[in-house]
Formats: C-alpha cells, structure tokens, sequence
C-alpha cells in the first residue's frame, strides 16, 4: 500500500504537474518504505520506487536488439516541401484504391534522446536507446531513475512504448554551472546532456541529472487477458498512453487539411524559446493506422510521417578572417568574416566577437571551423571551435597596439570600481572612426532624424574636411555639397534642407543624439521627464543652455532617479563637463538649434506613470510609433517584463515575454486595446 501511495504522489508531481504532497513529507514517505523493505526484504515489489536508484554501476552497456525497427523520420524545412509530401501520400494511396482521405495529427518534435521501454504484465523490465534503429543499447537501471517513467503501468498490459528522454533548460544550465566549478568539459546544449547522462555507467549519476520523458508511440499492446489488441488512430494511442500512467505531452493538434498545419508550426517556433523543454520542429504524421499500414515504410524512414524541422538556431562554418570595427566610444570590435551559411532562417556572414579576451577564451584562428548559433534568432554569435578540424593552415589572431584606422595607440580603460575594461579603446579621441560613429548614431531617426545623412555621405563629409562634430552639418551650404562625388545642385540642396528641418528637435532626442555612453534612447527619455526632480525647472530652449543647466545638477539628484546607476550617473555629468562638449554645445545654439520641451501631458490619462512592454511584431504602426504614442501619454516604455509592468501590447507572433507576463498576471492588449487606451 505504501509503495502504491508513493508511486500515486510521484505520478501526480513528475507526469501531471498536480503536486498535493510537500517535498517533505514525499521524502518522509519514501524514507520509510525504505526502513520497511530493509527489514522485510522478501516483500519488495520488483516495482518498488526505491528500486529506481541503487544497482551497482555497470562496466558497459549490453547491445539489445529491438523486437520493432525504430525508424526515424524524413525532413522537410519548409510549407511547400510540406505540401509535396501530401502529395505524395494522396498519390500513393489513390493507387492503392484508398479512397479515404489522411487526417492528420501533430506533435512537439522534442529535442531530445528516444527511448524504448518494454513492460511485462504491467511492469517495466527494460529500457533502451534507438541505436541504429535496429540494435540499441540496454540502459534499463538508468531509465528506471526519471521519475516521470512509471515502474508498474495501471493496468497489466504487455507493451512496447517509444518516446524522448530530456534535459530541462534549467537543469542543463544547474549541470553545467557544476561542471564549471570543477573544469569539467559544459554541455554543449540539453540534447546532449540528456544523451551523456543515459548513457551514464553509475545509474546515480543519471538520477542526479533530474531526467523527463514525454511518450508518443506504442509499438505493441497485449491486455491482461494476452490479446493483442490494434489500436486504429495516432490520438487513440496518446490517450492510452495517458491512461497507462505516461508522462504525454498534451499539446498536440489533430488537422483534416493539410494547409491548416503551418498555422500550427508557426504558433510554436514563436514559442519555443517560452518551453522548459527544448524543441527542433514538430512532426505530423497520417492520424489513421489503417493508412500508416498502407503507406508503409522507405528503406530508412515511415512513409505516413514526417518532421517539419525549424530553422536551424546552430550550424558550423569557416571563419574567413577578423576584421576589427571602431565604434563611437572608441572601443575596438573584432568582427569575424564568415563563410555564409544559413541559420535561424537567414544567411550569416558576420558575428561579433566582442572584444579580444572572447577570441583568447575560444581559441578562435582565422580558417577555423566553428559552431554558431542565434542568439534569442537575432545576434550570431560563435559558440565554439572545432579544433579537431584544424589543418595547420590556420593563422592567429593578435591583440593590436594600435588603432586600424588612425594608427593611435590603444588601451584598457579603468571602469566605475577600479577594474580595467575588456575592450581596447583607440586614445585619439579625434579618430577618424570614432568621429564618423558618432555623426551617424547622432543623425539617426531615433536622435536627429536627417534624411540623407547615410554612412558613405558622412565619411565623405569627414574626408573632405567639411565635418569635424555633429554641430559643424548645420554651417553646411549647397555651395559645400555641390563639388563633391554623388552630389548634384538638387541633392545637395535637398540635404541642406533636411539637415535646416532637423533644428528643431525634442530635447529627449537630442540627448539620445549626443552620443553620451550609457544613456540610450529610454536613459535620455528618463533624463527629461525628471528635470524637475534634478532642479531644471524649465525645459533648456537650447544645447549650450542644456549643458549649463547639467552642469548645475548634483551627482546626487541624479543618482536618485530610479533607473539611473553609478556608471550612468558619471558619463553624464563628465560629458557636459568637457569643454569640448561644451564647445560643440555652443556652435549648436549658434547655428540655430532649438530644443522642443517634451509634449504636456493630461493629468487624466489612464496612461501616466504606467509601464508598458512590447512585444510580436505590430500591424497598425511601428514599434517605434507605439513607443512614442506612449510616453506622449505618460506612459512609460520598458524593453523587460517584471512585476512592475503594467501591460504588455502583443503584435503577431509573441515571443517569450507574452508567456512570462501571464505568469507575472500582467494585463496584455493588443493593438486596438492599446487604441482605446489612448483615446482615453
């Protein structure tokens, strides 16, 4: 009875997720099955939950041969490889006289290692991997450890079930966190680390690593009368599953067209990133096992099934060569240039690769092979090198002395609390680069906003000597312009023009565009919006009145705003300190540059002092339009979701932070939720 209430708890923690036991108490449970069985040893279940860790660890693994093949499925990577696949089928069976038509079903495709597990009168008496889809290893006392894989089935069925063994995010990241601490070898990816943890000789080991199993497939099924019962659909064999005491999965779909299965991909390659399980794709198989037969099997794979893989978040490549990039602040980039290669459904041919200490940690040389990957699908970034593959050919990349572009000496910087930076920094604070860096960020839509102004036309403006700072494109004439390379009369007037249009400008835009470190376009949009709380009582009507006005605030009153730190707090204050700054502050207020307060807001909006995070991508105006439509009403703009939230506008396809703000309980709208919001 003891080993039934333990083994009734487990199941309702591990399979259903409907815990109604503490830890605790489980442990306390479990603890004196173990004292009982110690004094009563002949009657152990051979389905005792203390069974599932403690044999003695193995010297190798036994070769077991599977009773069924365990094939794997085909791929396709896009809806119209899909779409020929079903054609396929439709062709074939309409040979075959079939006349009825394929429903389909669809599943997860987990991202992990299968299992196959053999079950004796309702009792599992071995457990083992695919292998080579004919002969697999025996890993029967390591299975025995997830606790999510029952020992004794509710019923006393003989069976073959089939499934995926996986690593959750959050024990991969606690495994390797250990590894670390010992200079152990990291995982690569919970993939692996489920695979290396079953194939473990000490089966302690495997139950440390905390295992899930999610089941999806029955191969054989006799009742406890020994009939060998046929089941007719996919479904029906996940319910059995279920029945049976199975951890399944239970967000699969059931389609009777295939063109209604994209919607389905679709919704979970937004979400896959939102799961505690890793996923690589989904897999739509022919629902009816009537059908599955006819279709039959290729010479390696199930004709009814297939895998509709997502794009690929890891792939390898050739790094070509490292290029170094100076940004705005002067801080040297090493960029590696690299064979194109497709991934997360794009082609990549740069990834960054921060600063000289990351290139010292991989070991990375020119012509090495490495493994890259997307980070969250947006930024490439190289996760390894594949020294392995080295050829000798490779070349080393050095740490340079001196700036690419002006050929000024570089060096660490001391940052806030005395340590020296990771970057290298060109000291030419007049470098070419850097000066370039600066035009462009501050012309950009978010700080000046001047048509026009694109990289190649500023570093012909520095080239030619007519620009120096931000302040000298306001003395431009057409005159300037006119003799230059691209320019004609009517181009070099329609510059002027922009850059004249471009005087007046939001003061939170025009901070942005000084291209202060650390006060980005949130930061500067902080900055205005607490002038009062820093003593600036009227919103400066020009840049060298801004900069006297900065100049009178308190390191203090500054600190005191929320959102604005240590580092932050002193790059600002020493930028309008500088009498550089000051200098180009002036030639600004010279030129005509006027400073627009920030709009006066209704102390009746629902949206004043609220925080919104946005999320998907928008229909009905851009991201940036949304942002901007909220801080004119109050509202402030967040690029994390926490507690302090207050909504969250949804576009199509939420990522992550739509999961998150349901379990935070924060209120989401859409795009005419966030309308009506406004109008109020």
């Amino acid at each position: 009875m003891l080993s039934k209430e333990i083994d009734t708890h487990r199941r309702l923690y591990h399979v259903l997720d409907q815990p109604t036991l503490s830890d605790e108490a489980y442990d306390a449970l479990f603890r004196e099955l173990e004292k009982l069985e110690e004094r009563f040893p002949e009657f152990r279940l051979p389905s005792s939950p203390t069974l599932r860790v403690g044999a003695t660890p193995l010297k190798a693994f036994q070769k077991t041969v599977h009773k069924y093949p365990q094939w794997s499925f085909d791929d396709v990577f896009d809806f119209p490889e899909l779409l020929a696949w079903d054609e396929r089928l439709r062709r074939m069976l309409a040979k075959k006289n079939i006349a009825e038509k394929p429903e389909y079903i669809c599943e997860l495709k987990i991202d992990g290692l299968k299992i196959i597990l053999t079950y004796e009168n309702g009792i599992f008496v071995r457990g083992a991997t695919r292998g080579d889809g004919e002969v697999g290893e025996d890993v029967t006392e390591n299975l025995r450890t997830i606790q999510s894989i029952p020992l004794k089935l509710s019923e006393s069925v003989t069976m073959t079930a089939v499934g995926e063994a996986w690593l959750s995010q959050k024990e991969f990241q606690r495994i390797n966190a250990e590894r670390e601490k010992t200079k152990e070898a990291l995982f690569a990816n919970p993939r692996n680390a489920a695979a290396g943890s079953i194939r473990q000789l000490d089966s302690k080991v495997t139950a440390s690593r905390k295992l899930d199993s999610f089941l999806y497939d029955i191969d054989e099924y006799i009742d406890a009368k020994g009939k060998k019962i046929t089941i007719e659909t996919q479904v029906e064999k996940l319910v059995i599953l279920e029945r049976l005491g199975f951890h399944v999965n239970r967000e699969h779909s059931f389609f009777d067209d295939i063109t209604k299965v994209e919607q389905y991909y679709e919704q979970w390659s937004a979400k896959r990133d939102t799961l505690s399980y890793g996923l690589d794709g989904i897999v739509i198989k022919v629902n009816q096992v009537s059908l599955q037969n006819a279709l039959g099997y290729t010479g390696k794979s199930p004709r009814f099934g297939v895998a509709y893989k997502f794009p690929a978040e890891q792939a390898t490549t050739i790094v070509e060569d490292v290029v170094v990039q100076i940004g705005r602040t002067g801080a040297l980039t090493p960029v590696a240039h690299l064979r194109p290669v497709r991934i997360a459904g794009s082609t990549v041919s740069r990834a960054s690769l921060h600063n000289f200490d990351e290139i010292k940690r991989l070991d990375l040389r020119k012509g090495d092979t490495v493994v890259l990957q997307k980070a969250g699908d947006i930024i490439p970034e190289i996760l390894s090198v594949l020294t392995n593959l080295r050829t000798g050919k490779e070349k080393k990349v050095g740490e340079p002395l001196s700036c690419p572009v002006c050929e000024s000496l570089v060096e660490r910087r001391v940052m806030s609390g005395g340590e020296m930076s990771a970057a290298l920094y060109c000291t030419n604070l007049r470098c070419f680069a850097i000066e370039r860096e600066h035009i462009i960020h501050a012309v950009s839509k978010k700080g000046l906003d001047i048509p026009g102004l694109g990289e190649k036309v500023v570093e012909q403006l520095i080239d030619e000597g007519l620009v120096g700072d931000i302040s000298d494109l306001y003395f431009l004439e057409v005159g300037d312009l006119e003799p230059l390379e691209r320019f004609a009369e009517r181009s070099a007037e329609k510059l002027v023009q922009s850059i004249h249009q471009a005087k007046n400008v939001p003061v939170a835009k025009f901070l942005f565009a000084l291209g202060i470190r650390h006060v980005g376009e949130e930061t500067a949009d902080l900055l205005v919006r607490n002038f009062e709380n820093m003593g600036i009582r009227v919103t400066p009507k020009t840049p060298e009145a801004l900069g006297a006005a900065f100049r009178e605030v308190s390191q203090e009153r500054l600190l005191a705003l929320l959102g604005i730190g240590t580092t932050a707090m002193e790059s600002v204050t020493a930028w309008f300190r500088d009498t550089k700054h000051q200098e180009i502050l002036r030639k600004l207020t010279e030129a005509g540059v006027v400073l627009d307060p920030p709009k006066k807001r209704s102390k009746e909006s629902v949206l004043l002092g609220k925080t919104f995070v946005l999320t998907g991508e928008l229909s009905s105006f851009t991201r940036d339009e949304a942002k901007a439509m909220i801080k004119e009403n109050g509202g402030t703009v967040s690029s994390s979701i926490s507690k302090k939230t207050d909504y969250l506008v949804t576009g199509e396809n939420p990522g992550s932070k739509f999961e998150k703000a349901k379990e935070l309980g924060v209120t989401i709208v859409d795009e005419p939720e966030l309308l009506r919001l406004l109008e109020k």
